[in-house]
């Protein structure tokens, strides 16, 4: 046994060596009779896109806070994006 056959493949460029696309290789192409078949998502999943539907898309703005604000809020953890959403929610309602 020679000492090449003990060292592991040699990296291609993209950073896969042939022996990572071989191990992945087993996944077939969609054919042209499976891509005629597709449905779409609302069909396949009618609940689930119900419930996507119904959600109001939140909208990409630039707001200027208070340094302390931001760390009060970032402070409570992941979400707090959401938590300041919630918060002016609840001063609009009047609570």
């Amino acid at each position: 046994m020679s000492d090449d056959s003990k060292r592991a493949p040699a990296p291609s460029l993209d950073g896969f060596t042939q022996e990572d696309w071989d191990e992945v290789s087993d996944n077939p192409e969609i054919t042209a009779a499976e891509w005629a078949a597709r449905r779409p998502f609302a069909e396949v999943f009618p609940d689930l896109a119900a419930s996507f539907a119904a959600r109001t898309p939140k909208k990409l703005i630039s707001l200027r806070l208070d340094q302390d604000v931001i760390d009060g809020f970032r402070a409570t953890g992941p979400g707090w994006q959401s938590r300041i959403n919630a918060a002016l929610r609840d001063k609009l309602a009047g609570r």
